[in-house]
């Protein structure tokens, strides 16, 4: 009978081992976005956006650093972020407000980046994924779907955790039911909602 192992001899690895591979593997790329390469991509979107009849002039705060920037006044918040400013962390899902992958706090609530025009947030707070916490120092909320394998893809899990993180100070029911509900905004597709849930319900109790 032949060896059906596409890869005689060698360990095949589990789910989560590679759920941890792949995750450090995204960590790096998130830290290494802030070397000279990040800085490079930024400095090139920044004049290319400045040869662009009628661009106008604003300072997104974002992170706790202040980005003054040239920008077409149509650019959406969600395209400032990934293309200006070189912040990929926050994704493009349907871009019509209806999947919740592009959610960011912008003064501290959370919004729809892909709804919003950049220039509406001239000079406000804005906190994107990259800014709640780091691989060595995770934010609670990003501890809890690790310990809870609350993502599959990975997709959607950003605009999750920002959701998340928001409904901590939003008035919310004590049961799972209150938090679907506040959750409701935003998609999964792979349907990773009852460790979603669990991990949301862990830093409720913490808290």
């Amino acid at each position: 009978m032949e060896n059906d192992d596409p890869l005689p001899g060698l360990e095949q690895p589990n789910r989560r081992e590679f759920l941890l591979t792949a995750g450090s593997t995204v960590a790096a790329g998130v830290i290494a976005a802030y070397g000279p390469a990040h800085a490079s991509t930024v400095a090139a979107a920044d004049a290319a956006a400045s040869a662009v009849e009628g661009a106008v002039p604003i300072t997104l705060r974002i992170n706790g650093q202040d980005h003054s920037l040239r920008i077409d006044p149509r650019t959406t918040l969600l395209d400032c972020l990934r293309e200006t400013v070189a912040l990929t962390g926050t994704k493009k899902g349907c871009d019509h407000g209806q999947c919740g992958a592009c959610t960011v706090h912008v003064n501290g609530r959370r919004v729809l980046s892909c709804l919003n025009f950049a220039v509406m947030h001239d000079g406000e707070e804005i906190t994107t994924i990259e800014g709640l916490g780091t691989p060595e120092a995770m934010h609670p909320m990003q501890e809890a779907f690790f310990t809870h394998d609350a993502y599959q893809c990975g997709y959607c899990t950003s605009g999750q955790i920002m959701s998340a993180v928001a409904l901590l100070k939003e008035p919310c029911g004590p049961d799972d039911a209150a938090v679907k509900e506040l959750m409701s905004g935003n998609i999964c597709r792979c349907g990773a909602y009852a460790n979603i849930v669990a991990a949301i319900q862990q830093v409720r109790k913490r808290a």
